[in-house]
């Protein structure tokens, strides 16, 4: 963590007052070191204020507004701590992590040391019968933001094997059971669009299923699977279990162009803002 000095709480603060919640400029903010733990939640460091003052770290959803206030306490060497335990349910979203002293103005934080080795490969246990993610990262702006996930039931992708035209996805449920009745479903994001069937091969909780590239129109698709067949919910395919907040730009896999009966096509699997798996399908000129 970069040692700042305890009036800089303050007087940053201060100085945050007339725009209150405001994206603000990471450089000059004090720093937040922050610890995932395996089962989802984070604790937070931050310099102590050096005030008698009581104080709170505020988590305030980027899009509702929506604060979760956690008291700081004293931790020893000159910081204050603040723990987000798993069983505190975030929305899913982006939360901007502010400190606030009493009677004053909160103030945006900047991210510390990350430490997230725990996030590595995790396996919950998905007996909540939810999962929940949560990854702090740094803003474009410097700024600490926490990324959530809530998932009820989730659905991690796992390897992806593409060739011969075709995508085999690999994963996980997690909060359900797979049935007999189970089947994967390919979306098109078009009004009205296909919704194609795959068939799901079960083995426990994980499961694998197919994306014929030469079935897809041109378009994006989102990649679901039913544990309970077309009675049961409808799960989303995403990657969340991991320390990478944004996958889109850093997991990245081979466009394959092939001849279909509707033309030449470009099909190229990729992760959304949200990190759900998705299948892009462009038409393509003959080489």
């Amino acid at each position: 963590m970069t040692p700042t000095a305890s009036a800089d709480f303050s007087a940053s603060a201060a100085s945050a007052a007339s725009s209150g919640h405001s994206e603000g400029d990471g450089a000059t903010a004090p720093r937040a070191d922050c610890i995932a733990d395996s089962a989802g939640g984070l604790t937070f460091d931050v310099t102590d204020h050096g005030g008698p003052d009581p104080a709170h770290l505020v988590l305030t959803e980027r899009d509702s507004g929506e604060d979760v206030r956690l008291p700081l306490t004293p931790a020893g060497d000159g910081r204050l701590r603040a723990a987000l335990p798993s069983s505190v349910r975030l929305a899913e979203g982006r939360w901007d992590v502010f400190a606030q002293v009493a009677g004053e103005e909160p103030q945006r934080l900047a991210p510390g040391l990350n430490d997230l080795r725990s996030l590595v490969d995790r396996v919950p246990s998905g007996s909540r019968g939810f999962v929940a993610v949560r990854i702090p990262y740094a803003t474009k702006h410097g700024n600490l933001t926490v990324r959530s996930w809530l998932r009820a039931p989730h659905a991690e992708a796992g390897e992806l094997l593409i060739a011969d035209g075709q995508m085999t996805v690999s994963g996980r449920v997690y909060g359900t059971a797979i049935t007999p009745k189970a089947y994967a479903e390919i979306r098109s994001r078009k009004d009205g669009g296909a919704a194609l069937r795959s068939e799901l091969a079960p083995h426990g909780d994980e499961f694998t299923f197919r994306v014929g590239y030469e079935e897809l129109d041109a378009g994006r698709w989102d990649l679901w699977v039913r544990p309970e067949g077309e009675d049961g919910l409808a799960v989303r395919v995403a990657r969340l279990l991991d320390d990478v907040a944004d996958k889109k730009p850093i997991f990245t896999y081979p466009t394959a162009r092939l001849d279909t009966e509707r033309g030449r096509i470009a099909v190229e699997p990729y992760y959304t803002s949200d990190n759900d798996l998705a299948v892009l399908v462009t038409t393509a000129t003959a080489e």
